[in-house]
């Protein structure tokens, strides 16, 4: 049976699965929003099934890239090896229930804010294609993976925004998140089968319109797309930090109720009093 939220994620991860392919990005910062707000599951949830998508997407996507010789290996490897420890940390962080779930949609939200100024920043635009190198001496690309795992165990970022493509390192620091957070939604997975299936249609479709689209064009798309996700996911935080408060506020409105239509009664005359002890 075929429901609207089955529908809503085949779309959903096409759009994703496209990006990936044509951008080497765009897969978890995007598809988290998608899982939030879209098909309302709780972000514990969401993070690690996000995660799962986006590696086995990510790894799909490496061989037409390779093909393409669209690889930046060295700035990959001081990068996004470092960021393998940030995505243990964060992970580790997460499970210990130190980030409240509203934080990790917030982080997100600002991450998605930054991939937006990233992308459009004028040396970004101003690099070739093939050639997308992160500015810096090695100890700065170092400290910029730290963070980059960091976002990925905390809000399920893959970082793909930072340095593109790094497709190979993208899963694998998606799969270190996944372990370190230690919650596998077994509850969930059938979800799996229509985002593995609408990103493998965007995946197949942006691979080969990949050669042919002008990447400025597809940049200010992307942006555009992460400054929305970025309002949703922000108004997604503060509808989930005002329901519990909601939730508290009518709990004791039911518990104060009953004294207030009444329930204890005046004794009268007719009332037994109490009895006197000395």
């Amino acid at each position: 049976m075929i429901t609207s939220i089955t529908v809503l994620l085949l779309a959903g991860d096409a759009s994703i699965g496209f990006l990936l392919a044509v951008l080497g990005a765009g897969g978890s910062i995007l598809l988290l929003p998608l899982l939030v707000s879209g098909a309302a599951l709780p972000t514990k949830v969401a993070v690690p099934l996000s995660l799962l998508v986006v590696t086995l997407l990510a790894l799909g996507n490496v061989g037409p890239y390779i093909r393409r010789r669209q690889v930046a290996v060295r700035p990959a490897l001081v990068l996004g090896l470092p960021a393998l420890a940030g995505s243990w940390i964060g992970g580790s962080v997460v499970k210990a229930g130190l980030i409240p779930e509203q934080a990790q949609l917030g982080i997100l939200a600002a991450a998605a804010l930054l991939a937006s100024w990233l992308l459009l920043r004028p040396s970004a635009r101003a690099q070739p294609s093939g050639d997308r190198r992160s500015a810096g001496s090695p100890m700065a690309l170092a400290g910029q993976g730290v963070l980059v795992g960091l976002l990925t165990g905390i809000a399920g970022v893959g970082g793909g925004f930072a340095i593109v493509p790094v497709l190979v390192l993208i899963s694998l620091n998606s799969l270190v998140a996944f372990v370190a957070l230690g919650h596998w939604p077994a509850a969930h997975l059938p979800l799996i089968l229509p985002l593995i299936g609408g990103g493998a249609i965007g995946a197949i479709i942006g691979q080969r319109l990949a050669p042919h689209l002008p990447e400025l064009r597809l940049r200010q798309g992307f942006s555009a797309l992460l400054i929305g996700s970025a309002l949703l996911t922000g108004f997604e935080a503060w509808e989930r930090h005002h329901r519990p408060l909601a939730a508290l506020r009518a709990a004791a409105s039911r518990q104060v109720a009953p004294i207030a239509s009444g329930s204890v009664r005046p004794l009268s005359s007719s009332s037994p009093m109490p009895a006197h002890h000395e």
